[in-house]
């Protein structure tokens, strides 16, 4: 996949075409700036081939659930998942539109339920409506962070119904003790989000590590439903 990055065949990938490509991977820009940051040992914006192959080994691990650090480099861990169709490192991404979603039907009803309590605007929630009602998990606050993340799949700030249930879904499974992914699961993307979502100019520049982080706290510090307290208002 280097040739895809590595337009001038120099053997190097600067930073642009490096985000552009790790992008692909459906990990968070947090994530990814993590990663670049531990890959670009130098730190002058541009990756050789073998801090390139870091970058995507540390891309592996984190879809898999492993810390991105440099003692998970060792670890053994499946090959990189992009959704590009054109890159030879395609695992999944066509058939996941088939999958059927994690979140079930049952649990839906209950989700939806708590959505429509907390008094939506054309269908979506803001993360100060959503913290008020939904802050006795208890979690920490970079679980929630993360589960904001991962919900908010258009990255507009707001949550939708669908969101909200995945959403919901990590809360539950952290509260069950399950570690909440880096990335959001195929089978966890809604069926009404499976189609790819292309948004000219999103592209945050991933050194830029400041950056990062300022997005991160500018994101609302969402509090979820303790699965086993009934909701009151």
């Amino acid at each position: 996949c280097l040739p895809q990055v590595d337009s001038a065949n120099a053997g190097r990938v600067l930073a642009s075409d490096a985000a552009v490509f790790l992008k692909k991977s459906g990990l968070t820009d947090l994530v990814l700036g993590k990663i670049w940051d531990l890959a670009d040992t130098d730190g002058k914006g541009i990756l050789n081939k073998q801090e390139f192959f870091v970058a995507l080994r540390l891309v592996a691990c984190a879809q898999n659930g492993l810390d991105v650090s440099l003692n998970s480099l060792n670890l053994p861990v499946p090959p990189p998942r992009f959704t590009d169709t054109s890159s030879p490192l395609l695992l999944s991404g066509t058939a996941s539109s088939d999958l059927p979603w994690a979140v079930k039907l049952e649990d839906k009803v209950k989700y939806d339920a708590i959505f429509d309590s907390l008094n939506p605007v054309n269908g979506l929630l803001s993360g100060d409506k959503v913290k008020p009602v939904l802050l006795n998990s208890k979690l920490p606050v970079d679980i929630l962070g993360r589960v904001w993340e991962l919900s908010d799949i258009d990255r507009d700030g707001m949550l939708d119904r669908d969101e909200f249930a995945v959403a919901m879904f990590l809360v539950y499974c952290a509260l069950e003790k399950e570690p909440v992914p880096m990335s959001l699961p195929a089978a966890l993307v809604p069926p009404s989000k499976r189609k790819p979502l292309s948004v000219p100019g999103a592209m945050p520049l991933i050194p830029s590590s400041t950056s990062t982080k300022e997005s991160h706290q500018s994101l609302p510090p969402v509090g979820i439903l303790a699965a086993k307290t009934p909701l009151t208002q």
